[in-house]
């Protein structure tokens, strides 16, 4: 028993010692997080917890995200309700007008979100109609409601038109990775990892702060997490979502059945431990995976989360959030 205490200790210690000498946790030792029962996951969130602190105080990012473009999708993402290649109940629809994206930005505000996204599907908004519907939106929301965050999900684009779409108001884009480089090809045939990896780089050219994570829980290795948490951090992206699995019927990996809550809060402590200067954003899966150990996220080192409804799913109620938020002793961040 004596020795049992004594690795844990020193486990703990390792990452420590880590953190003060790298400022943030190698591959061996993010490992380690994951996959090795000698560091409690109590003395871990210790760590995670103080490193959000130093992050970002008692801050968490409230993100909203409107569907503005739902189905028909061409990419072939196992995990993905809109791609055209599999039979799912998902609504399908062309991108909304100005009107509707006004109403949900504002609604959006009415919940407390400090972010607004506007998601689309597709590999990318390719005609010049809808890229005027969302420089009108950009610039609509802007007059409106200046404190609020203006990001956009809109697949592959030129630098050109995120040119176009920054001077319109934009200022966050999203692109997820989703996974590891190797693992990549397991979840999508239909463009490459390098073409994911492009539009990062791009969007940061470009001066946008840049938010990209991906989704665990389709059968990825713990060493597959923690490639996607190193590129991640080698492109120094602004903000990582991180998505955990909720199967959809129809989907290749509609029996996926991977994490448990404890995988969850492990994969949010290594990436905070890897990523310790950046925000980390809980989004998708959230309630499925996590159910009752929700506010434990925040210990495991995230500083942010989505609220309201996800792209498909339905997502947890605002207020439930805010008042979890409030019984926290948490505040959302406000845009300066």
């Amino acid at each position: 028993m004596i020795g049992t205490h004594r690795a844990k200790r020193d486990s703990l210690a390792a990452i420590e010692i880590c953190l003060e000498r790298d400022g943030g946790l190698g591959e061996e030792e993010a490992l380690l997080v994951l996959g090795d029962c000698s560091v409690p996951l109590t003395g871990l969130l210790t760590i995670t917890d103080r490193l959000r602190r130093k992050h970002s105080g008692n801050k968490i990012r409230l993100c909203s995200i409107v569907n503005a473009k739902s189905g028909s999708c061409s990419e072939d993402c196992s995990f993905c309700a809109q791609s055209a290649h599999y039979a799912t109940d998902v609504k399908r629809y062309p991108l909304l007008g100005v009107e509707n994206l006004l109403m949900a930005a504002s609604e959006a505000v009415r919940t407390g979100a400090g972010e607004f996204s506007i998601v689309t599907s597709g590999a990318a908004v390719r005609s010049e109609k809808e890229l005027k519907v969302l420089e009108q939106t950009l610039r609509n929301i802007r007059q409106s409601s200046a404190n609020l965050q203006r990001c956009a999900s809109l697949g592959r684009l030129s630098a050109e038109q995120l040119k176009h779409l920054k001077e319109a108001g934009l200022e966050c884009f999203h692109h997820n990775l989703e996974a590891s480089r190797s693992f990549f090809p397991r979840i999508c045939t239909t463009h490459t990892y390098d073409d994911r990896v492009e539009i990062v780089r791009t969007a940061k050219e470009v001066g946008f702060r840049v938010c990209s994570g991906g989704i665990f829980g389709m059968g990825e290795t713990n060493a597959d997490r923690v490639a996607l948490a190193r590129e991640l951090k080698a492109l120094d992206v602004d903000s990582v979502p991180i998505n955990f699995l909720h199967p959809i019927p129809g989907t290749p990996l509609e029996e996926a059945r991977y994490l448990t809550p404890e995988i969850c809060l492990r994969i949010i402590a290594m990436f905070r431990l890897v990523l310790p200067d950046k925000d980390i954003v809980i989004c998708g899966g959230r309630g499925y995976n996590l159910r009752d150990m929700q506010s434990m996220i925040f210990w495991a080192g995230a500083n942010g989360i989505l609220i309201g409804d996800y792209l498909t799913t339905s997502g947890r109620d605002a207020e439930a959030d805010l008042k979890m938020l409030q019984d926290l002793e948490l505040e959302p961040y406000e845009k300066e």
